[in-house]
């Protein structure tokens, strides 16, 4: 994929991901692994570099996340991040004490010793700080290389290229940060920017196609969004029409989505697709529950319990719905493609590092673990932004790749509470007037997401001159890069206003409208 690789090390800070994401805006492949890997995980990887993330614990905590110390003796360049400073100085005989004041927020590092960390960066840095430890005695062989009003804020070893900040050069608050990480990157590591759009495609093609065979065939759980579909494309570029695409109707999608969808894969993508109604089924399942994460569970569980009847009646050469023949030559299918992308991964479970499981997705954490089909997840360490870049450089159309993320689970994470077809109907509707509206008032392209969610809270109004007990409906709209944190948009009011009218006007079962101010976090961006 790429002759250069920055391996970050995660000991479970909420900025690792940001970290990643500037080493690859450099044209740098970066993956990130748990702070607990081996060193032969870290070798086979051949990093050009190593970088210590930060984290929340003090690394005197008895359950403080633990690396191999021997990592600092891989012979290769390390940045410490924050605690990964601490834990360098800790572990190569430096000592690191309880601070008398939290360093919180913005400060000013000043740069005492000229390295090539800050190569054509000013001595007075704007950074953003967030530490509680110190270090206070610095490793035999480092020097200090920036200070602040209350701690060592840089230290240094450049003959063994180690170097460490105590501030978070990830952040935007960081000034000089995305120009410090480019020096570590280039200057110290010497990588090569050589992981692009076209290098990722042609490598991706080459191991799908390895993977799957001469003989194997594919099926792909199409959602219709960016992310399925891009994965869709790129393995129908390896394995060509060994690959089908099986769109499920979960009972929980937008309204008129089912149709709309198979046009669009269809005729715009040539996509191989096969459409199965499933409403009924996932709703029968559904009723009766609202714990959030029991329905994400049922719906994954009843998707990949779909795609087993397919795989099973496409093995048999025979596809049924609509009476069609589908002849895959009797083929073995033995591969199921998903669109899963790195900030599901990351808020399903803990696999990368030690933070904390935030909810499930039905394409992670809602697997079985007794399916039958292998997974094919080729956008899996992907962000959303470099899905579509990618995407575009597949000559897919822009209509299917600025189409706003929608939810694996669907509308079912968008009703608080039991998810019923009444329920269901009325949500779509609602969400309806939400889109055509944001788009009307050429909004769409600029939001990350913007959907309505319906509460499970009814309050007393009055249409008609007559009283009403109704549902409430919140409308949701936040800025995102990648859907690992969030703003919330500020719509203009005569947007606003249109919108909650007409939901009050027009869907029947709804007389209340509330905009959603909460940011990601300490919000998520679904409610469920």
């Amino acid at each position: 994929m790429s002759s250069s690789t920055v391996v970050i090390l995660d000991f479970g800070a909420q900025y690792t991901q940001l970290i990643a994401r500037r080493v690859r805006e450099f044209n740098v492949f970066s993956v990130v692994l748990p702070c607990t890997a081996q060193l032969e995980e870290i070798r086979a990887l051949n990093p050009v570099g190593v970088v210590l993330s930060g984290g929340p614990s003090s690394v005197y905590d008895a359950d403080a996340p633990k690396a191999d110390p021997a990592v600092l003796g891989l012979g290769l360049p390390v940045l410490g991040i924050c605690y990964g400073m601490q834990f360098m100085a800790h572990h190569l005989g430096g000592r690191v004490e309880p601070a008398d004041k939290r360093e919180y927020g913005d400060a000013v590092a000043t740069v005492a010793v000229e390295n090539r960390l800050f190569a054509g960066l000013p001595r007075e840095l704007q950074v953003w700080m967030s530490h509680g430890d110190s270090v206070i005695d610095l490793p035999e062989g480092f020097v200090v290389a920036a200070t602040s009003h209350s701690a060592l804020a840089s230290i240094a070893d450049e003959t063994r290229r180690m170097y460490a900040v105590q501030w978070h050069p990830e952040v935007a608050h960081s000034k000089q940060g995305t120009e410090l990480l480019r020096n570590f990157v280039f200057e110290i590591c010497g990588a090569k920017a050589d992981w692009t759009s076209e290098a990722f495609i042609e490598s991706t093609v080459a191991r799908i196609r390895e993977q799957v065979g001469p003989d194997g065939h594919a099926i792909c759980g199409l959602s219709g969004g960016v992310d399925s579909a891009v994965a869709a494309v790129l393995v129908a570029r390896a394995i060509g029409d060994r690959l089908t695409c099986i769109f499920v109707n979960n009972g929980v999608l937008r309204k008129n989505e089912f149709e709309q969808v198979q046009r669009n894969m269809r005729e715009k993508l040539g996509l191989n697709v096969v459409a199965v109604d499933a409403s009924k089924r996932f709703l029968s399942q559904l009723g009766g529950i609202t714990d959030p994460e029991t329905k994400r569970k049922i719906i994954g569980r009843e998707f990949i319990a779909v795609f087993d009847d397919e795989a099973a009646k496409i093995l048999r050469g025979q596809e049924k719905a609509g009476e069609v023949a589908h002849d895959v030559g009797g083929k073995e299918v033995a591969w199921l493609v998903q669109g899963t992308l790195y900030p599901d991964v990351i808020e399903s479970s803990s696999v990368k590092g030690p933070s904390q499981t935030i909810k499930s997705h039905h394409n992670v954490g809602g697997l079985p673990e007794n399916m039958k089909l292998k997974l094919i997840e080729p956008l899996r360490d992907l962000f959303k932004d470099e899905v579509r870049r990618f995407g575009a450089d597949l000559g897919m159309p822009q209509e299917v790749l600025e189409r706003q993320p929608f939810p694996g689970p669907g509308l079912a994470v968008r009703i608080v509470g039991e998810v019923t077809p009444e329920r269901v109907s009325i949500l779509q509707n609602a969400d309806e007037i939400v889109v055509n509206e944001i788009k009307k008032a050429g909004l769409y392209r600029e939001i990350w997401q913007s959907f309505a969610v319906l509460l499970p809270v009814k309050s007393v109004g009055v249409m008609g001159d007559q009283r009403t007990y109704a549902y409430t409906c919140a409308i949701r709209a936040v800025h995102s890069g990648d859907g690992m944190t969030a703003d919330w948009v500020p719509l203009p009011y005569e947007v606003l206003r249109t919108i909650s009218s007409r939901i009050v006007n027009e869907v029947r079962g709804i007389n209340r409208v509330v905009y959603d101010v909460t940011s990601k976090p300490p919000g998520t961006i679904e409610w469920e």
